[in-house]
């Protein structure tokens, strides 16, 4: 029987009613003072919970997708990675960049610890040879926010044929309201990077792993909310500059990239179409495609509906001229919240924009997915990024 569809969770919450009405006829004569009848009362108690909560987990799961499939679940998912490039083409990036400063953190960067990391996700003190993960904190001068986050610079950082040369920089941001140390412990953006430039399938980039969010617990969806905080602006003026400021990245046109999974592809795709002159190319890791409306969210665009329809980058598609910015829509057939919007998204795609799609045939809205999808997707994004210079 499947982990999702409507038989698994009919048959547990059948169940679940079942055992909860028979705990209820057989509670008085478990009600003596004796060992047995004691840990038959407790017995009964864990088993009405354990079904309890397994009903509300499958409601939970069918209704976001968490997982697709028990394999899925238990992360045994083996099947590979498609990419389906546009009739467009690709489009590799080819400039240098000019702009930035020195290895001084610097333009209120603050540094907060630092790593190395390996392949494998053990740590190590050489960063010629690993890299360095350094724990940031990222003030905003233009929009008064503040957030913490990490950066990961390549083994090439601190090489000397490289001391002169500036990087391309990718923004990779949570879904919300994850921690920027899960892209470092769970999806592995370091390692994976780190393992792709020795397989020689990257060119090095500067990691720059965030939550979407600098105005928790308020999800503010990447967007400058009217008489509210100002998301956006931190994202497209405070971050590229301070981190120019800070480190040895390129500016300029294709130095700049920008992904991340569930909110923080919805945020990629966003602010890629809004400042394609920012962020050259967005990568969309099971992202989706209208600004979210919750109590965690509040109301985002103090009812303007012209605001709120921007915030639809399916509207944005078909209703403004498509910017010149590359995106490529990574995610799993069998996430159900996403992967049809995805489709049509990409179909109604058109030059400048180029929208390609790396996909997986299983797997739902998790970590998991994203660990698989991770590899193709930073090897898309490395062609859409300046060459070191």
């Amino acid at each position: 029987m499947g982990l999702t569809g409507r038989a698994l969770l009919v048959l547990v919450a059948a169940t679940t009613v079942l055992t909860v009405l028979g705990t209820l006829w057989i509670w008085p004569y478990l009600a003596v003072r004796s060992w047995p009848a004691m840990f038959a009362r407790l017995g009964t108690v864990l088993l009405t919970q354990i079904l309890l909560l397994s009903t509300l987990g499958l409601l939970a799961n069918d209704y976001f997708a968490f997982y697709s499939s028990w394999s899925d679940l238990l992360g045994r998912s083996k099947d590979s990675v498609v990419v389906q490039l546009s009739h467009s083409g690709t489009g590799t990036g080819t400039g240098t960049g000019t702009g930035g400063g020195g290895g001084v953190r610097g333009a209120g960067v603050q540094q907060l610890g630092s790593d190395g990391v390996t392949a494998q996700g053990a740590f190590s003190r050489d960063p010629a040879r690993v890299g360095r993960l350094e724990r940031i904190r990222i003030p905003g001068p233009s929009s008064g926010l503040s957030s913490d986050g990490y950066v990961y610079l390549p083994p090439q950082y601190y090489r000397s044929a490289y001391k002169d040369a500036r990087f391309p920089a990718i923004v990779a941001m949570t879904g919300f309201p994850g921690e920027a140390r899960n892209l470092v412990t769970k999806l592995r953006y370091p390692a994976t990077e780190l393992r792709l430039i020795e397989d020689g399938a990257v060119r090095p980039a500067v990691l720059v792993l965030m939550r979407p969010s600098p105005t928790m617990p308020r999800d503010s969806e990447c967007e400058d909310v009217p008489g509210g905080p100002q998301a956006g602006t931190y994202f497209v003026t405070d971050v590229p500059r301070d981190l120019r400021a800070a480190y040895r990245i390129a500016a300029g046109p294709g130095s700049l990239g920008i992904m991340g999974d569930s909110t923080g592809g919805y945020c990629a795709v966003k602010l890629g179409m809004e400042h394609p002159g920012v962020y050259s190319a967005a990568v969309s890791l099971s992202g989706y495609f209208a600004a979210a409306h919750d109590p965690t969210t509040g109301d985002l665009f103090a009812g303007n509906r012209h605001r709120r329809a921007e915030a639809d980058l399916g509207w944005r598609l078909t209703h403004l001229p498509p910017p010149p910015v590359a995106v490529l829509l990574a995610d799993s057939k069998q996430d159900g919240r996403t992967y049809a919007d995805a489709r049509a998204f990409a179909a109604a795609a058109h030059p400048p924009m180029t929208v390609d799609q790396a996909f997986v045939a299983t797997g739902g809205h998790n970590f998991t997915t994203w660990v698989r999808l991770l590899p193709a997707s930073l090897t898309w994004m490395s062609a859409h990024l300046t060459n070191p210079g």
